[in-house]
Order: structure tokens, then sequence, then C-alpha cells
């Protein structure tokens, strides 16, 4: 089904998780849900003026693209800082040379479309506060200390044994 959305139409609302720097407002209904998308997310995003967007992160098994549409914000990448504007698009890659953030450092808001891949599932991890998010179960971890795959399963026979009982 083909679908229309009017910029002009649209109704912005805060994130359900706010915080005093972090204020990105998204269109509502969710644009990938309104037509129920398969393998694509699509937001239009707005960027209120001293605000920031989501933390620097990156993501694991997505690509995304802004499209910034009308004001102006710093990016921030790997590379360091650069300003962006209307008629930018922006592309970040898979794994953390991806890394982005934005800020908006004008008195205007900044609207961009954001999309991203959906390939089933993903995981974002956020460089600054070492954490990791598994995006579909919404499941945030602290990243620090590794383990191997076996790690733990010593005593597998014990478990089992216990099931019989």
């Amino acid at each position: 089904m083909s679908k229309i959305f009017k910029q002009s139409e649209l109704e912005y609302l805060e994130s359900s998780y706010p915080h005093k720097n972090f204020n990105l407002l998204t269109a509502s209904p969710r644009l990938f849900q309104e037509v129920e998308s398969k393998h694509l997310i699509f937001d239009m995003r707005m960027l209120p003026a001293g605000q920031f967007s989501f933390p620097y992160h990156f993501h694991h098994n997505a690509e995304e693209v802004f499209v910034i549409l009308s004001g102006a914000a710093t990016l921030r990448t790997p590379e360091g800082l650069q300003k962006v504007e209307a008629g930018d698009i922006l592309f970040f890659e898979i794994g953390e040379s991806g890394s982005h953030q934005l800020y908006n450092h004008t008195t205007e808001s900044c609207i961009y479309l954001d999309f991203r891949t959906n390939v089933g599932f993903d995981v974002s991890e956020y460089p600054d506060s070492k954490k990791v998010n598994i995006i579909q179960a919404k499941d945030i971890f602290k990243k620090g200390e590794k383990a191997e795959y076996h790690e733990g399963e010593d005593a597998i026979e014990h478990v089992w044994k216990g099931l019989d009982e």
C-alpha cells in the first residue's frame, strides 16, 4: 500500500525517556509502523535548539541515513565534528566507524528524516557510556566483561539431572 506523509500534518511527541540534554521528538504515529514496513525503519525527527539526538552510538546490524530537511546541527562522528544543514544526506555504516550523534547548536529546530535498515535484529553500542542495547528487546547492558562461549556451563550434567526429578 502506498502512503503519503505530509510534513505539515505530522505531530511530534517527546521521547518516552526524556532527559534534560536529549529531547528528540518523533513524529507520531511512528511512520514505519503506520505502513507496517518490513525491512525499513523510518521516522521524522525534530531536534530542538540546544538538544542532543540519541547518545553517541553505532549499530552492529543496521545502516542508517539522515536527510536534513530544515535547520542545521552539528554532527559528531569518529572523524570529529561537522556542521550539517538542510539538504544534506548523512550515511552511517555498520560498525564503530559509523558512530554518530547530532547536537542542535542553533536557535531553530532541526527536522530530519531518519532511515535505518531492519534485517530482524540490531544491537547498538554506546562508546561514551560503555553500554550495549539489544534494540528489539529494549535490553540495555553495561559493557565491560567479555565471557567465553562455554563459560559457566561446567555443571550442565547437574542441570539435566535436575530436570528428571
